[in-house]
């Protein structure tokens, strides 16, 4: 144990993490970043796969083998970065250390876990330390997208059983609840016409400011769940209108007959889409009936042409608190901090959104979120991106001896 132990150190964790942070991942453009671990794993004996997830979009996915006859755990973090916020006075993409925070954007969310993991399954090779049971490296994409990535795996079969994902939800605590997202387009259309013949139009734009502040009201109809209180919510993100299919947004002097909100719904274990789909059109009906001009409707996935857009709603994860590998994370995080474990199950407020972890939950696999802390959710800020370093190394730490329990020294 120690062996493995001694191999997990503070200045491997903070070259690899700067590493990726050098390299821009935003979602649709992780390639490169799969590409540079692709190669980082072959140069150590792993076992890797280039997966291509759609064309010309890669993940890297690479397994420590182990001898045979023990169960398989799955290290599971995402190399898409969020966008990025104006206002840096430094250079985004070169990492700095100020005390115990590591700097840099992407470095939150989640190229901090994402060194963690590697390095903690790395102290095995490095101890020359063989396991029964496979490491599974999944360095996946879009993530913030949808899950795109871990879905992928799930569908093509891959199976291991068990999984932990790093993301940031701080060294004490073990999430296993985490609420569901679907991203919905909800279109306005009216009617367009030059400006000098504006009583034969439907201005869609202002049609749909109506909705908008119908939309302040919307309460959804699903039970409440004390785990979860601030669920469900819903928040409208972004709105375009202009001219046509396209929004043309230069030809002011004719009246917009489209226009198009954005809608992130973040739902409760339990709840659908069809009924997130008919509150939302129960609620906006009063408008139509009051107004006949008003015409709207709503489309799931949004549109393609939207850039990054969400294509899969991600279903609710509630994995029960009592499963081996979350009782076995527990044990190892008091084991190396000497502290007894903070919450399980729901952490809030970041359960009140989703990861990858819904797609794995959905194909089986127990799993939790358990990683380095990078200072809750507003961490996107300019210069604001860090993660805590001791708690990169505690976590590689507890990931190890996880492994080491879970998949059996051979």
């Amino acid at each position: 144990m120690d062996k493995i132990l001694s191999n997990i150190r503070r200045n491997e964790l903070i070259d690899l993490a700067s590493d990726c942070v050098r390299i821009p991942s935003f979602k649709g453009e992780e390639t490169p970043l799969a590409m540079y671990l692709s190669g980082w794993f072959e140069q150590r004996g792993y076992d890797v796969e280039l997966d291509e997830v759609e064309e010309g979009r890669f993940q890297t996915i690479a397994t420590l083998r182990g001898k045979g006859g023990g169960k398989s755990l799955m290290f599971n973090a995402h190399l898409d970065i969020n966008s990025m916020t104006r206002g840096w006075d430094r250079d985004p993409w070169e990492s700095w250390v100020d005390g115990d925070k590591l700097f840099g954007h992407g470095v939150q969310n989640m190229k901090g876990g994402l060194a963690t993991m590697i390095v903690a399954a790395d102290a095995f090779r490095k101890a020359d330390v063989t396991l029964k049971g496979d490491i599974v490296l999944a360095c996946v994409v879009g993530e913030t997208q949808g899950g795109e990535g871990t879905h992928h795996l799930m569908e093509r079969g891959v199976r291991t059983d068990a999984a932990i994902l790093t993301e940031p939800y701080g060294r004490g605590n073990l999430c296993t609840k985490h609420s569901g997202i679907l991203h919905l387009a909800l279109h306005v259309r009216g009617k367009s016409a030059h400006m000098s013949q504006v009583e034969k139009s439907i201005h869609a734009v202002r049609k749909m400011a109506t909705v908008i502040e119908r939309f302040d009201s919307l309460r959804f109809s699903a039970p409440h769940d004390p785990t979860l209180p601030g669920l469900p919510r819903h928040n409208i993100g972004a709105i375009i209108g202009g001219r046509g299919e396209s929004y043309i947004l230069y030809d002011a002097p004719y009246i917009p007959d489209m226009c198009t909100l954005i809608v992130d719904v973040h739902f409760l274990p339990g709840q659908t889409v069809e009924e997130i789909v008919a509150d939302i059109e129960a609620h906006l009906a009063p408008l139509k009936k009051k107004d006949p001009d008003l015409s709207f409707d709503i489309e799931i996935p949004p549109p393609a042409f939207f850039k990054g857009r969400r294509r899969l709603a991600m279903p609710p994860c509630d994995v029960p608190t009592d499963a081996e590998i979350v009782k076995l994370v527990a044990k190892n995080y008091t084991s190396v901090s000497g502290n007894p474990i903070g919450t399980v199950g729901a952490v809030l407020p970041e359960s009140y959104t989703a990861c990858d972890s819904s797609w794995l939950w959905k194909a089986g696999i127990p799993c939790l979120n358990y990683g380095p802390s990078t200072g809750g959710l507003e961490f996107s800020g300019p210069n604001g991106a860090y993660v805590v370093i001791s708690e990169m190394e505690e976590v590689a730490k507890v990931l190890a001896l996880t492994a080491l329990d879970f998949c059996e020294a051979a």
